[in-house]
């Protein structure tokens, strides 16, 4: 499976969506709204299949990225290829 970190040339024109980590592991109280490719959130929307973030986290989405502060990795990263 290819990642947008291993080919970051291809974001070119992509739009970027924040989305919330989710975990299913009650220790993991660390929540984020992440980056992902917008196309990629449709497709999870529609299918169920899991997201990969900028920062490597996998997750379906489904809560509200505005009640979360933003993934520091995902916006070094994302700051890194404009």
């Amino acid at each position: 499976m290819t990642t947008p970190l291993d080919n970051p040339g291809s974001l070119g024109d992509t739009l970027l969506d924040e989305k919330t980590l989710e975990t299913n592991d009650d220790g993991d109280h660390e929540k984020f709204a992440h980056y992902v490719q917008k196309e990629k959130i449709v497709e999870s929307a529609v299918t169920g299949k899991p997201v990969i973030a900028l920062c490597g986290k996998v997750w379906v989405p489904g809560r509200d990225p505005g009640k979360f502060p933003i993934c520091p990795d995902c916006k070094k990263i994302f700051d890194s290829l404009k």
